[in-house]
């Protein structure tokens, strides 16, 4: 067989990763809901194995299943749309302590650069219209993100429904497209990712449920309102790796700061803190673990990545899918260093 010279490798590596990543984004649509359905099928599959145990058909068990999933969904749906109602009623109040901080600001920058609020002002007024062009197309885009979202959450059930029906038929056709003298390694690194990804998920449900339970309660005993909503919307956050809680956080204390004191937004920082520090050294370690068994680096890179490529969805997503990329270089000689490069580094 002949062999290409090193460089000549290299140029064709990141020319087809190029490719690979230009393909994904270009069918960002297909493949987010597709993927989030993988996951969840993979989640769902020992429910369904269950049902067709007891004798239930495989469309039934599948239907079956799918409907209970969308029944906690539409729950937990219902549960941040009641809060964010419950948050809106407040809106009156919420703005007249959000103008009141903002005289604060206002008196303080004048005090220390002797800047009056007359001038603050005439500054504002003048970058109104840019401001208010952007609120109106961020309004448009709002709404046609909102469309999109209910579109793909329709295919996401679809694509789940039908990969936990036709599980054995996508099963054989993996195995049919290598040759018969790899089916074992095929079959292995099948059930090795369907393990990685099952132990993922579970792991990260575990992981959300403590660390909303850790700052529910925290913000209940210093007395923040919004403390239920806050604490789902943190631990949901979460599951982006070292950006999420800092994101979380802040408007946490973006809305502490409307309706309670400065020393409760603090208090809400500090829990924050202390509960990320927590989670990253205990939690995480314990529950999660090395179920993805990659380096911090390379768990930042495939978080900005998928954000590049897949937006939000793309910074949970592109994890497990780079998890699995390297657990398949694991098996193939030609990709082991691939592998020594997203993995951990051994002592």
């Amino acid at each position: 067989m002949m062999r290409f010279p090193f460089y000549a490798r290299m140029a064709l590596t990141l020319f087809a990763i190029a490719l690979i990543l230009l393909f994904m984004w270009i069918g960002k649509s297909v493949f987010v809901p597709l993927f989030f359905s993988f996951l969840a099928s993979i989640l769902l599959q020992p429910v369904v194995l269950y049902l067709e145990k007891h004798r239930f058909p495989r469309v039934l068990a599948a239907g079956s299943t799918l409907f209970i999933f969308m029944v906690l969904f539409l729950g937990l749906f219902y549960f941040f749309t009641r809060q964010l109602i419950r948050l809106s009623r407040d809106l009156p109040s919420l703005q007249a302590k959000v103008l009141e901080k903002w005289q604060d600001v206002q008196d303080w920058v004048s005090d220390k650069y002797h800047i009056t609020n007359t001038q603050q002002i005439s500054y504002l007024h003048k970058s109104g219209t840019g401001i208010l062009n952007t609120a109106m197309n961020s309004v448009a885009t709002t709404f046609i993100g909102i469309a999109e979202t209910l579109v793909l959450t329709i295919f996401f059930f679809i694509f789940t429904f039908f990969i936990l029906q036709y599980r054995r038929l996508i099963m054989r056709f993996v195995v049919e497209l290598f040759h018969e003298s790899h089916n074992v390694m095929v079959k292995d690194i099948i059930t090795r990712i369907r393990s990685l990804i099952n132990s993922y998920v579970q792991g990260l449900l575990i992981e959300m449920s403590v660390v909303a339970i850790i700052i529910y309660i925290s913000l209940m005993i210093i007395g923040v309102k919004y403390a239920l909503l806050i604490s789902v919307m943190a631990a949901t956050l979460n599951i982006i790796p070292y950006l999420g809680i800092y994101f979380s956080m802040a408007v946490a204390m973006l809305i502490t700061a409307a309706t309670n004191s400065t020393g409760h937004v603090v208090a809400v920082g500090v829990v924050f803190l202390v509960t990320h520090f927590v989670d990253a050294n205990m939690i995480l370690p314990h529950v999660v673990g090395g179920k993805v068994k990659m380096n911090p680096f390379v768990t930042i890179l495939a978080v900005l990545i998928g954000h590049l490529i897949w937006g939000i969805p793309g910074m949970f997503l592109f994890i497990p899918l780079t998890a699995m990329f390297r657990l398949v270089s694991e098996e193939i000689p030609e990709l082991k260093p691939w592998a020594i490069l997203l993995g951990e580094e051994k002592t």
